[in-house]
């Protein structure tokens, strides 16, 4: 099951969807670019060459290599957040949905490298974007907060708690794929729920809940 890309209306025309398709090659190219270490001394050609574009094509959409890898950050952060919105709409407890979510994130090593890899290296600077990770998981703290669920004194702390243990754990998985597991993804989770106030056994039951059917995180 594949997620629809950002902007989900079809363009009307040929001509808005061939621009569309153009755009789209672009950021793709730009995802992969990011992934690496190279994406801040690669050149346009070089991305236009990777997406299979000419080069004039590019400034149709983008005015710098700068507004390119943000819109391509944007991308995945948004692709991302509303994959996890699907896998759990049917999930009424927020603890189980945080917890859910930040499971999967935590798999993103194994299930998605190259994703892993952009939130690794630049995932921190959009903790206060509109769009993407953080709001959602900003609404599920806030969320827990309001059902009683959850003991914070001030959600955006916790996100930011949050959003540096994950991307610790990611780049862990990165760099040593060996020494995270399915059970440390699962006890990160744990442990992110006790620092939200949620007792011990609890926090354990939630965290080792069987997950959704998540084939589609390495698919999208």
């Amino acid at each position: 099951m594949a997620t629809p890309r950002s902007g989900s209306a079809e363009p009307a025309t040929r001509t808005d969807r061939r621009k569309a398709q153009t755009r789209q090659k672009l950021i793709d190219a730009a995802r992969g670019f990011l992934a690496g270490d190279a994406h801040a001394t690669v050149s346009i050609q070089d991305i236009t060459d990777a997406a299979d574009v000419g080069f004039g094509s590019f400034y149709n959409h983008f005015s710098s290599k700068t507004e390119l890898f943000e819109a391509a950050v944007s991308a995945v952060l948004e692709e991302l957040g509303r994959l996890l919105d699907g896998l759990s709409s049917n999930v009424d407890d927020p603890a189980m949905a945080f917890a859910q979510s930040m499971r999967l994130t935590a798999r993103l090593a194994v299930t998605r490298p190259e994703t892993a890899q952009v939130l690794v290296r630049h995932g921190m600077a959009y903790i206060d974007a509109d769009e993407g990770l953080a709001p959602r998981a900003l609404r599920d703290i806030e969320a827990g907060v309001a059902s009683g669920r959850f003991q914070v004194g001030e959600p955006r702390l916790a996100l930011a708690t949050t959003a540096g243990a994950l991307l610790a754990v990611l780049h862990t998985s990165l760099v040593n794929p060996d020494g995270v597991t399915d059970a440390t993804c699962d006890e990160v989770a744990e442990q992110l729920l006790r620092m939200l106030g949620v007792p011990l056994v609890e926090a354990h039951e939630i965290a080792t809940a069987p997950l959704p059917d998540a084939s589609a995180v390495s698919q999208v």
